[in-house]
């Protein structure tokens, strides 16, 4: 006998995970996990401090020439990360 009301696993886990809250904290994990990822090594090695504060992904970068180049294409960076970890995580990124 087969059910009519079946649903894929993965709907039914971020259905979970948005009714417990988890959806987007989780999401935020991902992006951070995501930087050294999507930048690669040699950016990630002059990564200091990230996080994330009202979807705004705030990076301490330790060379200023990297920050400038990182600062002239915060937006793509930032959909460049969004589309990495599949939603809509962050609006901006900030070097400092």
């Amino acid at each position: 006998m087969r059910r009519s009301n079946s649903e894929r696993i993965d709907d039914v886990i971020r259905q979970f995970m948005r009714i417990n809250g988890i959806e987007t904290p989780y999401n935020q994990y991902r992006l951070i996990q995501a930087w050294p990822i999507v930048m690669g090594p040699l950016i990630q090695s002059y990564t200091a401090n990230i996080f994330i504060k009202n979807q705004t992904l705030h990076v301490q970068i330790t060379s200023p020439a990297v920050k400038q180049n990182l600062m002239m294409e915060h937006r793509a960076l930032a959909r460049k990360l969004n589309e990495y970890v599949g939603a809509q995580v962050i609006e901006d990124v900030r070097c400092y």
